[in-house]
Protein backbone atom coordinates (compact mmCIF):
# COMPACT_ATOMS: atom_id res chain seq x y z
CA UNK A 1 0.00 0.00 0.00
CA UNK A 2 3.06 2.35 0.74
CA UNK A 3 4.72 1.97 -2.21
CA UNK A 4 1.12 2.40 -4.10
CA UNK A 5 0.61 5.61 -2.45
CA UNK A 6 4.28 7.19 -3.80
CA UNK A 7 3.64 5.98 -6.86
CA UNK A 8 -0.04 7.67 -7.58
CA UNK A 9 2.07 10.94 -6.14
CA UNK A 10 4.82 10.96 -8.36
CA UNK A 11 2.27 9.96 -11.74
CA UNK A 12 0.22 13.07 -10.72
CA UNK A 13 3.74 15.22 -10.18
CA UNK A 14 4.08 13.73 -14.01
CA UNK A 15 0.32 14.47 -15.13
CA UNK A 16 -0.80 17.25 -13.31
CA UNK A 17 -1.05 20.28 -15.16
CA UNK A 18 1.21 23.27 -14.04
CA UNK A 19 0.91 27.41 -14.63
CA UNK A 20 3.31 30.07 -14.66
CA UNK A 21 2.01 33.11 -14.27
CA UNK A 22 4.08 36.98 -14.80
CA UNK A 23 1.75 39.95 -13.77
CA UNK A 24 2.00 43.41 -13.05
CA UNK A 25 2.86 43.52 -9.18
CA UNK A 26 1.12 47.26 -9.21
CA UNK A 27 -2.15 46.61 -10.62
CA UNK A 28 -2.05 42.84 -11.01
CA UNK A 29 -2.62 42.52 -14.56
CA UNK A 30 -1.68 39.41 -16.29
CA UNK A 31 1.27 40.14 -18.61
CA UNK A 32 1.99 36.65 -19.75
CA UNK A 33 1.36 32.73 -18.80
CA UNK A 34 3.00 29.17 -19.13
CA UNK A 35 1.04 26.18 -19.08
CA UNK A 36 3.40 22.77 -18.54
CA UNK A 37 3.39 19.69 -16.84
CA UNK A 38 6.51 17.37 -15.38
CA UNK A 39 6.76 15.48 -18.46
CA UNK A 40 6.97 18.72 -20.90
CA UNK A 41 9.55 20.35 -18.77
CA UNK A 42 11.69 17.40 -18.35
CA UNK A 43 11.66 17.07 -21.93
CA UNK A 44 12.62 20.54 -23.01
CA UNK A 45 15.41 20.39 -20.34
CA UNK A 46 17.30 17.02 -21.80
CA UNK A 47 16.79 18.98 -25.10
CA UNK A 48 18.56 22.41 -24.15
CA UNK A 49 21.35 20.51 -22.66
CA UNK A 50 21.83 18.59 -25.75
CA UNK A 51 21.92 21.44 -27.53
CA UNK A 52 23.97 23.65 -25.39
CA UNK A 53 26.67 20.58 -25.58
CA UNK A 54 26.60 20.32 -29.63
CA UNK A 55 26.93 23.90 -29.90
CA UNK A 56 30.01 23.69 -27.56
CA UNK A 57 31.31 21.09 -29.47
CA UNK A 58 30.65 22.40 -32.54
CA UNK A 59 32.57 25.93 -31.25
CA UNK A 60 35.26 24.23 -29.96
CA UNK A 61 36.10 21.78 -32.56
CA UNK A 62 36.10 24.26 -35.85
CA UNK A 63 36.71 27.55 -34.32
CA UNK A 64 40.61 28.87 -32.97
CA UNK A 65 39.14 28.73 -29.25
CA UNK A 66 40.10 25.24 -29.25
CA UNK A 67 43.63 26.12 -28.98
CA UNK A 68 43.37 28.45 -25.78
CA UNK A 69 42.18 24.14 -24.43
CA UNK A 70 44.97 23.39 -21.47
CA UNK A 71 46.91 20.29 -23.46
CA UNK A 72 45.90 21.10 -27.47
CA UNK A 73 48.41 22.36 -29.77
CA UNK A 74 48.32 25.50 -31.42
CA UNK A 75 48.62 26.05 -34.94
CA UNK A 76 52.30 26.82 -34.88
CA UNK A 77 52.67 23.67 -32.35
CA UNK A 78 51.17 21.39 -34.93
CA UNK A 79 52.94 22.98 -38.14
CA UNK A 80 55.92 22.22 -36.10
CA UNK A 81 55.13 18.60 -35.36
CA UNK A 82 54.67 17.96 -39.09
CA UNK A 83 57.68 19.59 -39.77
CA UNK A 84 59.69 16.76 -37.49
CA UNK A 85 57.65 14.35 -38.90
CA UNK A 86 59.18 14.99 -42.65
CA UNK A 87 62.61 15.76 -40.96
CA UNK A 88 62.82 12.35 -39.13
CA UNK A 89 61.68 10.69 -42.47
CA UNK A 90 64.20 12.04 -44.53
CA UNK A 91 66.78 11.27 -41.66
CA UNK A 92 65.75 7.55 -41.50
CA UNK A 93 65.79 7.46 -45.33
CA UNK A 94 69.35 8.94 -45.49
CA UNK A 95 70.54 6.48 -42.49
CA UNK A 96 69.41 3.34 -43.91
CA UNK A 97 71.57 4.58 -47.18
CA UNK A 98 74.34 5.39 -45.48
CA UNK A 99 74.25 1.84 -43.20
CA UNK A 100 73.98 0.24 -46.84
CA UNK A 101 77.13 2.25 -48.37
CA UNK A 102 79.10 1.79 -45.31
CA UNK A 103 77.94 -2.15 -45.27
CA UNK A 104 79.19 -3.14 -48.77
CA UNK A 105 82.56 -0.98 -48.16
CA UNK A 106 82.91 -3.50 -45.28
CA UNK A 107 82.56 -6.24 -47.33
CA UNK A 108 85.16 -4.69 -49.52
CA UNK A 109 87.58 -4.27 -46.61
CA UNK A 110 86.80 -8.06 -45.74
CA UNK A 111 87.18 -9.22 -49.25
CA UNK A 112 83.44 -10.17 -49.40
CA UNK A 113 80.73 -9.62 -52.41
CA UNK A 114 78.76 -6.25 -51.53
CA UNK A 115 75.50 -6.92 -51.81
CA UNK A 116 74.77 -4.44 -54.65
CA UNK A 117 76.88 -5.61 -57.66
CA UNK A 118 74.52 -3.90 -60.53
CA UNK A 119 77.04 -2.34 -63.22
CA UNK A 120 75.46 0.77 -64.67
CA UNK A 121 75.71 1.39 -68.36
CA UNK A 122 78.41 3.39 -69.12
CA UNK A 123 80.30 3.98 -72.30
CA UNK A 124 84.18 4.84 -71.39
CA UNK A 125 86.83 5.78 -73.84
CA UNK A 126 88.87 3.11 -74.00
CA UNK A 127 93.14 3.10 -74.05
CA UNK A 128 93.28 4.00 -78.18
CA UNK A 129 90.20 6.23 -78.51
CA UNK A 130 92.16 8.76 -76.22
CA UNK A 131 93.54 11.80 -77.95
CA UNK A 132 96.70 13.71 -76.84
CA UNK A 133 97.69 17.05 -77.53
CA UNK A 134 101.15 17.65 -79.54
CA UNK A 135 103.43 19.71 -76.96
CA UNK A 136 106.46 21.55 -78.56
CA UNK A 137 109.98 19.12 -77.58
CA UNK A 138 111.94 21.94 -78.41
CA UNK A 139 111.95 23.90 -75.40
CA UNK A 140 113.91 23.52 -72.27
CA UNK A 141 112.12 21.43 -70.71
CA UNK A 142 111.89 18.59 -73.08
CA UNK A 143 113.27 16.00 -70.28
CA UNK A 144 110.21 17.05 -67.75
CA UNK A 145 107.63 16.87 -70.67
CA UNK A 146 108.57 13.50 -71.06
CA UNK A 147 108.51 12.27 -68.14
CA UNK A 148 104.86 13.28 -67.82
CA UNK A 149 103.77 11.81 -71.33
CA UNK A 150 105.57 8.16 -70.27
CA UNK A 151 103.80 8.85 -66.54
CA UNK A 152 100.56 8.21 -67.79
CA UNK A 153 98.95 8.82 -64.22
CA UNK A 154 99.39 12.46 -64.59
CA UNK A 155 96.27 14.33 -65.99
CA UNK A 156 96.80 16.97 -68.40
CA UNK A 157 92.89 17.61 -68.81
CA UNK A 158 90.50 17.96 -65.98
CA UNK A 159 89.00 15.29 -64.47
CA UNK A 160 85.46 16.79 -64.60
CA UNK A 161 85.06 17.59 -67.88
CA UNK A 162 85.18 13.94 -68.82
CA UNK A 163 84.66 11.99 -65.66
CA UNK A 164 86.45 8.77 -64.64
CA UNK A 165 86.81 8.30 -68.59
CA UNK A 166 89.04 11.69 -69.24
CA UNK A 167 91.86 10.19 -66.69
CA UNK A 168 94.98 8.76 -67.32
CA UNK A 169 96.10 5.51 -65.51
CA UNK A 170 99.04 3.99 -64.86
CA UNK A 171 99.04 0.12 -65.43
CA UNK A 172 99.38 -1.08 -61.50
CA UNK A 173 101.05 -4.20 -63.43
CA UNK A 174 102.56 -4.70 -66.74
CA UNK A 175 101.57 -8.52 -67.90
CA UNK A 176 98.91 -10.85 -69.04
CA UNK A 177 95.67 -10.71 -68.16
CA UNK A 178 94.59 -14.47 -66.95
CA UNK A 179 91.12 -13.67 -65.68
CA UNK A 180 88.29 -11.46 -67.17
CA UNK A 181 85.92 -9.06 -64.96
CA UNK A 182 83.07 -11.22 -64.97
CA UNK A 183 80.08 -10.23 -62.88
CA UNK A 184 77.84 -13.82 -63.61
CA UNK A 185 80.58 -15.54 -61.60
CA UNK A 186 80.99 -12.86 -59.33
CA UNK A 187 84.80 -11.78 -60.52
CA UNK A 188 84.58 -8.16 -59.64
CA UNK A 189 88.55 -7.60 -61.25
CA UNK A 190 91.07 -8.58 -63.69
CA UNK A 191 94.11 -11.05 -63.08
CA UNK A 192 97.80 -10.08 -64.43
CA UNK A 193 99.80 -12.77 -64.30
CA UNK A 194 103.79 -11.13 -64.06
CA UNK A 195 106.84 -11.59 -63.06
CA UNK A 196 107.79 -13.08 -59.11
CA UNK A 197 107.83 -10.14 -56.73
CA UNK A 198 107.22 -7.58 -59.75
CA UNK A 199 106.05 -4.06 -58.22
CA UNK A 200 102.36 -3.34 -57.87
CA UNK A 201 102.38 0.56 -58.38
CA UNK A 202 99.45 2.62 -57.62
CA UNK A 203 96.93 3.45 -60.76
CA UNK A 204 96.36 6.98 -59.82
CA UNK A 205 97.17 9.82 -57.27
CA UNK A 206 95.21 8.73 -53.76
CA UNK A 207 95.13 7.97 -50.38
CA UNK A 208 95.45 4.93 -49.05
CA UNK A 209 92.49 3.81 -46.98
CA UNK A 210 93.04 0.39 -46.47
CA UNK A 211 96.01 -2.13 -46.05
CA UNK A 212 96.10 -5.39 -44.31
CA UNK A 213 95.67 -9.15 -44.41
CA UNK A 214 92.48 -10.89 -45.38
CA UNK A 215 92.16 -15.00 -45.14
CA UNK A 216 90.66 -15.44 -48.78
CA UNK A 217 92.77 -12.70 -50.50
CA UNK A 218 95.69 -12.32 -48.15
CA UNK A 219 98.27 -8.96 -48.34
CA UNK A 220 95.09 -6.29 -49.62
CA UNK A 221 95.51 -2.82 -50.12
CA UNK A 222 93.01 -0.19 -51.31
CA UNK A 223 93.36 3.12 -52.50
CA UNK A 224 90.93 6.11 -52.97
CA UNK A 225 91.11 8.34 -55.43
CA UNK A 226 88.94 11.50 -56.93
CA UNK A 227 86.08 10.76 -58.83
CA UNK A 228 84.65 8.64 -56.22
CA UNK A 229 86.49 6.15 -57.27
CA UNK A 230 88.64 2.86 -55.51
CA UNK A 231 91.11 0.69 -56.53
CA UNK A 232 91.74 -2.90 -54.75
CA UNK A 233 95.27 -4.46 -54.89
CA UNK A 234 95.06 -8.33 -53.65
CA UNK A 235 97.21 -11.47 -53.47
CA UNK A 236 100.08 -9.12 -52.52
CA UNK A 237 102.87 -10.67 -50.95
CA UNK A 238 104.01 -7.63 -49.18
CA UNK A 239 102.65 -3.95 -48.50
CA UNK A 240 104.71 -1.19 -49.00
CA UNK A 241 102.24 1.48 -47.94
CA UNK A 242 100.62 1.98 -44.70
CA UNK A 243 96.39 2.82 -44.07
CA UNK A 244 96.74 7.14 -44.51
CA UNK A 245 99.57 7.18 -46.66
CA UNK A 246 99.64 9.47 -49.96
CA UNK A 247 100.84 8.21 -53.03
CA UNK A 248 101.42 9.52 -56.64
CA UNK A 249 100.16 7.52 -60.05
CA UNK A 250 102.75 5.16 -60.75
CA UNK A 251 104.67 4.59 -57.16
CA UNK A 252 105.29 1.26 -55.89
CA UNK A 253 102.47 0.30 -53.08
CA UNK A 254 103.05 -3.44 -53.30
CA UNK A 255 105.13 -6.25 -54.33
CA UNK A 256 103.13 -9.25 -56.08
CA UNK A 257 102.72 -12.47 -54.42
CA UNK A 258 100.11 -15.58 -53.95
CA UNK A 259 98.90 -14.90 -50.66
CA UNK A 260 94.93 -15.62 -49.50
CA UNK A 261 93.24 -18.76 -50.07
CA UNK A 262 91.43 -17.68 -52.92
CA UNK A 263 94.53 -18.02 -54.71
CA UNK A 264 95.86 -19.49 -57.76
CA UNK A 265 99.33 -18.99 -58.23
CA UNK A 266 101.44 -15.74 -58.14
CA UNK A 267 98.81 -13.01 -59.58
CA UNK A 268 97.56 -9.57 -59.01
CA UNK A 269 94.10 -9.08 -58.66
CA UNK A 270 93.12 -6.00 -59.74
CA UNK A 271 89.10 -4.18 -59.11
CA UNK A 272 87.81 -0.77 -59.87
CA UNK A 273 84.86 0.15 -58.12
CA UNK A 274 83.20 3.30 -59.12
CA UNK A 275 80.47 4.91 -56.94
CA UNK A 276 80.13 1.57 -55.15
CA UNK A 277 79.99 -0.10 -58.31
CA UNK A 278 82.11 -2.55 -59.83
CA UNK A 279 83.49 -1.79 -63.20
CA UNK A 280 85.19 -3.26 -65.97
CA UNK A 281 89.56 -2.00 -65.49
CA UNK A 282 90.12 -3.68 -68.88
CA UNK A 283 87.52 -0.44 -70.19
CA UNK A 284 90.33 2.04 -68.61
CA UNK A 285 93.72 0.14 -68.67
CA UNK A 286 95.75 -1.29 -70.94
CA UNK A 287 97.78 -3.63 -69.32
Amino acid sequence: MEKERKRDKIRKIFQNPYRIVIFNDINLHIIRQVRFNARTALGTLVLAVIAIITSVTILIAFTPLREYIPGYPTGKMRRMLIRNVLVVDSLEQETQRRDLYFKDFRAMLAGETPSDTAVKHVTPLKPEQLQFKSYNHDSLFREEIAQEQVNLGINSTPASKGGVAGLLFFPPLSGMVTGKHDLSIRHFGVDIVGKLNSRISAALDGTVIFAGWTIDTGYVIYLQHEQNLITVYRHNAELLKIQGDKVRAGEAIAIMGNSGKETTGPHLHFEMWLNGVSVNPEEYIKF
